[in-house]
């Protein structure tokens, strides 16, 4: 039996939620523990219910998505936090990706689609739906071309970039460790040096960088 994702549903508009809703109620590996209308609430529920996973809608009343997602992983960074919103825009993906975000899914996208982001950044993986995922890629081009200034390229060590690799790929420290026969704590050594040398420290901000740089693809 696959484990079951507990989550928490953020989302003001009363038809979305209650569309929302019924898909994910469906579903046997989903359990909805909460429902929030504003992004305090999807904070104060967080602390209550200890979800794995937020469904985060970023224009919500007071605080918006993008400031909630940057508390809310402050608070809890064990928590995965995936955006579904009608935004498309490179603003907000950017944005929510820099303040944490695991994935990012339009409303428009099919249900389908809905449910793999879900399970996919519950594994710990990152998910970006196809239709913004080519931004990621050309914000990246255009900072690495050969006539882009000022630019002070970190250099990671080989294993480093092992490491990197399979964080992107979305491996946990444990899983990791297994695969390159290391310890997790070593991994996590590892991980604190990346994290310093590149100055990121989320996994999607990790996964693009490794993007970037060929270490993975989309």
């Amino acid at each position: 039996m696959s484990p079951l994702i507990r989550l928490i549903l953020v989302e003001d508009h009363q038809i979305v939620l209650a569309g929302l809703r019924m898909l994910l109620q469906s579903q046997p590996d989903i359990e909805v523990v909460a429902e929030a209308n504003s992004g305090s609430e999807a904070i104060a529920l967080s602390r209550q219910h200890a979800p794995d996973v937020v469904l985060m809608d970023i224009g919500l009343p007071g605080m918006n998505g993008i400031e909630a997602t940057r508390r809310l992983k402050q608070a809890q960074p064990q928590i995965a936090v995936l955006a579904l919103t009608i935004h498309e825009e490179e603003a907000y993906l950017f944005q929510m990706l820099k303040a944490g975000a695991s994935g990012y899914i339009p409303k428009r996208a099919a249900s389908e689609d809905l449910l793999n982001a879900i399970r996919a950044v519950y594994q710990g993986e990152t998910y970006l739906h196809s239709s913004v995922a080519g931004s990621l890629v050309q914000e990246y081009m255009q900072q690495t071309r050969p006539d882009a200034a000022g630019l002070n390229i970190p250099t990671l060590t080989n294993r480093e970039e092992e490491v990197l690799t399979l964080i992107a790929h979305g491996l946990t420290n444990k899983q990791i460790g297994e695969q390159l026969n290391i310890s997790p704590k070593t991994v996590a050594r590892h991980r604190d040096n990346i994290s310093r040398k590149l100055k990121l420290s989320t996994r999607a901000d990790l996964t693009r960088y490794a993007i970037q740089k060929g270490l993975v693809s989309l």
